[in-house]
C-alpha cells in the first residue's frame, strides 16, 4: 500500500493553533505598556508644555509602529514556542 502524502495546506498533527483573542490582547498590552512609559519619558524634556492631546498623538505615531512591526511579532513567536513547549 502507499504512503498517505500530505498536502499543502493541510493541517498536521503538529501545526499551532493561532493564540486566542484574550492571548493576543494580553501579549499587545505587554508590548504597549513598556513602550508608551518610556515614551513618556523621552519626551517629557521638551513636550512637557504640549497640550495633553498632541503628546498623546505624538507618542502614539512612535509608539504604535514600533510595537506593530517589532515588538509584538517576537512576543507572538515568543508565545508560540512556550504553547508547542507546553504540549
Amino acid at each position: 500500500m502507499s504512503q498517505p502524502t500530505s498536502q499543502p495546506g493541510a493541517m498536521n498533527a503538529t501545526a499551532t493553533r493561532p493564540p486566542s483573542i484574550h492571548a493576543k490582547a494580553v501579549i499587545t498590552w505587554i508590548a504597549i505598556f513598556p513602550l508608551v512609559s518610556l515614551g513618556f519619558y523621552a519626551i517629557a524634556p521638551f513636550a512637557g508644555e504640549w497640550n495633553p492631546v498632541l503628546r498623546a498623538f505624538v507618542l502614539s505615531v512612535v509608539v504604535v509602529p514600533i510595537a506593530v512591526y517589532l515588538v509584538v511579532p517576537q512576543l507572538m513567536r515568543a508565545y508560540g514556542k512556550l504553547q508547542t513547549v507546553r504540549r
